[in-house]
C-alpha cells in the first residue's frame, strides 16, 4: 500500500526524504544582539534528528526592530552568521533533515516580553522600542505604531534581501517569507490594520503590493535552486477582514513571481478574532489554496499524529504537513508516526536501538 507521509517530495533543486515539516516556534532564547544561543544548538540540534523531512528555524528578524522580543533571533548582521552556521554543520553531520529559515518582522506587535515573562509590551527605558506598521493603527492594547514611508519600506526591502545573502552563506536551503499572524507585511495585507491612502493600500491589489515586492526582492538574491516559501495568515477570523478567497488571490500572485509553497496558519490580527480550534481546523485552508491555484501547500496546526497526518495527504488536502508544538512534546513524533504507519525510518545510529525493531524481549 502506497505511504504517502513517508514518501519524497521534490521542491526546485531540494529533495525531503519525506513530508513532515518541524514548523517555525519562537523560542525567545538569543543573547541581546540577536545571536543563537547554547539553547537553539540543543533545541535545534535535537529536532534535526527528529526523522522530518524538513526543519525551519524560528521567525527571525530581518533588523532589530523586527524582533518579537529582545531575545528574538536575528540575521541583520554578519554577526549572527557563525553562530547559525554551527548548528547548520551539526546537523549536516547527523542528519539527512534539510534546513530551512523563516524570514521576519514583528512589526506592531514587536516589542514584547517572552511568554514566561507575561507577554506584555516593552517600553524603550525597558529594553523595547518603537513600533511600525502599515499604517498607524496600534495592536489593540500596544502603542500607536509608526506608518512606514517609501524610503523606509525600500531600505527594509534591502533588509530582506541581506538576510537572504546571509541564509545561504550559512548553508540553509530553504526559506520561508513571515507574511501571517499579526506582523508586518501581514499588516499590509489586512483591512483591519492598512488603512494607507497611497498605492499600497485600499484595494487588494495595492495591499498585497508590498509583500509582493519583498518576496520579489528576496527571490532576485535566492539562488535559483532552493525554494521560497510564504506562511500566510489564510483568514483573519475576523468579519470584513482578510478572507480565504483573498489568500487564494494572493498565492496566485505569488505563484507567478516563483513561489514555491504556502503554508496556511490563520489569525493574528486582532483579539477580536473567533477561531473554532478542532483537530486538523486549518486543514481545509491548505487544501483550498492547493485545489485553487497550482502551488503546494503545507498543512499546520492541530495535527496530532501519523494517521492523521497520512489521511490529509492521501486525500490530496496538502503536499506536506508541519508539526510545531507536538514536535517539541514529542522529539521523537516522525519516529513514532513511522511505527504506526509500519514504515521503516533511518536512525541515527547512536540512536539505532532505541527503535522497537531493534529490542529483543529477553527470553
Amino acid at each position: 500500500m502506497t505511504n504517502h507521509l513517508f514518501s519524497s517530495f521534490k521542491m526546485r533543486g531540494m529533495v525531503l526524504d519525506n513530508r513532515i515539516v518541524v514548523s517555525p516556534m519562537a523560542q525567545y532564547s538569543a543573547d541581546e544582539t540577536g545571536r543563537a544561543k547554547d539553547w537553539h544548538f540543543m533545541h535545534l540540534g535535537n529536532l534535526a534528528i527528529s526523522g522530518a523531512g524538513l526543519l525551519i528555524l524560528e521567525a527571525t528578524a530581518v533588523e532589530p526592530k523586527g524582533r518579537v522580543s529582545p531575545n528574538c533571533l536575528g540575521l541583520w548582521s554578519d554577526n549572527q552568521v557563525p553562530c547559525l552556521k554551527r548548528i547548520v554543520e551539526f546537523a549536516r553531520c547527523h542528519s539527512n533533515t534539510k534546513l530551512g529559515i523563516q524570514l521576519a518582522h514583528a512589526g506592531r506587535k514587536a516589542s514584547m516580553s517572552a511568554p514566561w515573562q507575561g507577554s506584555k509590551g516593552l517600553l524603550p527605558e525597558e529594553s523595547g522600542w518603537d513600533l511600525v506598521s502599515a499604517s498607524s493603527l496600534p495592536y489593540p492594547g500596544r502603542p500607536i505604531p509608526q506608518q512606514l514611508d517609501h524610503i523606509e519600506m525600500d531600505k527594509l526591502k534591502q533588509h530582506y534581501m541581506d538576510a537572504a545573502i546571509r541564509a545561504d552563506e550559512i548553508g540553509f536551503d530553504l526559506i520561508e517569507l513571515h507574511c501571517a499572524h499579526g506582523y508586518l507585511l501581514n499588516t499590509f495585507l489586512s483591512t483591519l490594520s492598512n488603512t494607507r491612502k497611497d498605492k499600497y493600500g485600499g484595494d487588494l491589489q495595492a495591499r498585497m503590493r508590498y509583500p509582493l515586492e519583498v518576496f520579489r526582492a528576496i527571490r532576485a538574491v535566492w539562488p535559483e535552486h532552493k525554494p521560497l516559501g510564504v506562511r500566510i495568515s489564510a483568514t483573519d477570523w475576523v468579519e470584513g477582514g482578510w478572507t480565504i478567497q483573498d489568500s487564494v488571490v494572493f498565492a496566485r500572485e505569488l505563484s507567478m513571481l516563483g513561489c514555491d509553497y504556502i503554508a496556511t496558519s490563520s489569525g493574528g490580527i486582532s483579539p477580536n478574532q473567533k477561531i473554532p480550534v478542532h483537530k486538523g481546523y486549518q486543514v481545509p485552508f491548505a487544501e483550498e489554496v492547493r485545489r485553487a491555484t497550482d502551488l503546494p501547500s503545507i498543512a499546520v496546526g492541530h495535527i496530532m499524529d501519523g494517521l492523521q497526518a497520512e489521511e490529509i495527504l492521501t486525500k490530496g488536502q496538502a503536499d506536506l504537513v508541519a508539526i510545531g508544538r507536538g514536535m517539541t512534546y514529542d522529539p521523537r513524533w516522525a519516529w513514532h508516526a513511522a511505527e504506526l504507519l509500519k514504515v521503516k525510518v533511518d536512525f541515527p545510529p547512536q540512536y539505532a536501538r532505541s527503535s522497537p525493531a531493534m529490542r529483543k524481549l529477553p527470553r
